[in-house]
Formats: structure tokens, sequence, C-alpha cells
């Protein structure tokens, strides 16, 4: 194809792309039928005729998959986009900046926090230089930061750039902006992380019933926190109110997001512990080895996330007398936590 031609069908596939795939479950059949062709032309050797629009293409390309569960795949997207991005526009440009805010948070998805953490720090400071403080994009970057940080069990940090951007957030874009209630919900996760569960009852509360009137009961956000403040109630020792909030919750997420989503199993590993805490052992441990299965096909065997089901599944297991199977998965998954901290990390 000559480049006239490619520029041509770059083009005409950008023109037929959803604007906005993340979290945004009406859009994902036209992306599902798009996504080849927008791989096609914004990957081939003519695409770089209209870089712009190519680049476009491989961000959302990966937004779509990243948002539809499936990170590793959208990975080498992410890259490609922010290399390009670096090599035509420089590391100070908007669309640059997004693209390497974009390509953190795929790396935090799969487990590469320490890498997320390194590329945020970088990209908040040019924010900040380039764009000011309380630019959206700041604060955008400023939470994500805060995501890694307590992904890496800093939660002391993390609470103290979450309130910041918190508050900047309800200054720059009001009390019911889908960002504000965005980072509302993520200081309710550190202060659960700290150990103020009534605080972060009391502020999950709010934002629930903000998500559900702004953006409704079935929107991926409003999920989110629901699955949030589950974890309030259970910390709170109200076992009864959060697993009947996990298995709503649960039975939403499989409907919106289908049933090998990383959320959809974040919910079906936390009714797991609801259930454990109930004393439904038998029920808990059915529940954990199919998250755990479909944890290892979706993360992978050495994620955190997979780890963690196999820590409750072990759990369960010693629950049940079942100590020899126990006793193997618990080792398991001390060796392979202990080869993921040995691991050097990619910069």
């Amino acid at each position: 194809m000559n480049v006239h031609l490619g520029s041509v069908a770059v083009s005409l596939v950008r023109a037929e792309a959803p604007e906005v795939p993340w979290n945004s479950p009406e859009t994902w059949p036209v992306w599902a039928q798009l996504l080849p062709h927008a791989l096609a032309v914004s990957t081939g050797s003519y695409a770089h005729a209209n870089e712009d629009q190519a680049c476009w293409l491989l961000t959302k390309s990966g937004d779509y998959l990243q948002t539809r569960g499936d990170p590793w795949r959208a990975l080498p997207l992410f890259e490609q986009a922010h290399e390009r991005n670096l090599a035509r526009l420089g590391p100070d440009h908007q669309t640059t900046l997004s693209s390497a805010n974009d390509l953190a948070i795929d790396l935090r998805a799969v487990g590469r926090f320490g890498q997320a953490r390194t590329l945020d720090e970088d990209t908040l400071t040019r924010s900040r230089r380039v764009l000011g403080e309380d630019h959206p994009h700041t604060l955008s970057t400023a939470n994500n930061l805060a995501n890694d940080l307590r992904a890496l069990r800093d939660y002391e940090q993390a609470r103290t750039l979450d309130e910041d951007t918190l508050t900047r957030t309800r200054r720059v874009l009001g009390e019911d902006h889908p960002d504000t209630l965005s980072s509302a919900n993520n200081l309710a996760l550190d202060l659960h992380a700290l150990g103020d569960y009534e605080q972060a009852r009391t502020l999950n509360e709010d934002t629930l019933t903000r998500f559900r009137r702004v953006l409704g009961e079935d929107h991926p956000d409003t999920l989110s926190t629901a699955n949030n403040l589950a974890l309030d109630l259970r910390e709170l020792g109200d076992y009864e109110q959060a697993r009947t909030l996990n298995e709503d919750t649960l039975t939403r997420k499989r409907r919106v997001l289908g049933e090998d989503h990383p959320h959809t199993l974040l919910s079906a590993n936390n009714l797991a512990i609801d259930l454990r805490e109930l004393g439904d052992y038998e029920q808990a441990r059915t529940l954990n080895e199919d998250t755990l299965t479909r944890r290892r096909r979706v993360l992978g065997e050495d994620h955190p996330d997979t780890l963690t089901s196999a820590n409750n599944l072990a759990t369960d297991l010693h629950a049940l007398g079942d100590h020899e199977q126990a006793r193997t998965l618990d080792e398991e998954v001390r060796q392979r936590r202990q080869a993921n901290e040995d691991r050097p990390s990619k910069n």
C-alpha cells in the first residue's frame, strides 16, 4: 500500500472508532470489530504517514484491551505509542505525557508496580511543570502515582498524595465529577489500608451514592466503589452486609465485564473471603478454586492477584482439614513471591 492510501486507511478507521473505550461497555462491541483493522493500519510501515491518528488508534486499542481485562495484550501497544510519541513530540508534550500515563496504568495492571511508579513520578514532575499543579491531566497522573504507591504498600505516602489530589479535583472539577469521585475512592482505599475502616466506610458510602447518581448502578467505577465499601464492612465485622453487597457486585460485574475480567475476579475473591468469615468453607473453596484458575490464565502464575487467590485457597483448605494440599500451595506461593522479589526490575 502506498503512503497516500495508508494515510487514508488510518483516517477511515479513526473516523469509525468510538472516542472513549475506557470503562465504556457500550462501545466495546464496536471496538471488538474494529480492533484488527486499527492494529493493521496503526502498525504498518505506511502508518507513519498519518502518525498522529495512528498513535491515537494504538492508544485507544490498548485502552480497549485493558479495560476489557487483557492488560498483557495491551502492553506492547502502549509501549509503542509512547515510544513513537516521545520520538516525534518530545518528553514534555501533552500527548506524550498522556501516553506515558496510559503505559504506567497498564504496567501496574500486569503487576509491574516499580516500573509504573518510576514512570508516573517522571510524568507527574513534567506535568506539573508544563501544565500546572491543578490541570486535570496532572491530577490524573497524581492519582495514578498514588495507586502505584499503594500497590507497593507505601500507604502513608499514597494517602498524602491522594488527599492533596482530592482537594484539588474538588476545587477544579466539582464534587460530583467522575475524576473527583475516583480520587475519593482512592483515598478511601488508603484509609482502609491504614486501618481507618470507619472513615473509609463513610467516604466510600458517599462516593458510591454519587457514582450511582452520576454514572448509574452498573458502571465499572460504581462497581469498584461498591467492592471497596464491602471490604470496609467486612473489616468492621458486618460480614452479612459485606456478603450481600459483594454478591450483588459480582453479579453485575459478570454481566457488564464478563467472567474473566480482573475486576470481576477481584469481586469473586472478596466474596470468597466473606463466605469463609461466615463459616461456609466449602463454598469459599469452590469459588477460590475457580478464581485461581481464571487468574492464572488471565494474569499469569506470578501476578500478585494470582498469588493472593492461591493463598486464600490454601486458607480454605486448612480450614477444611486438607493440610497437606494447603501446605503444598503455601510453599508454591512462598517460592513465587520470593522469585518475584529477587527478579531484577526492568527500567
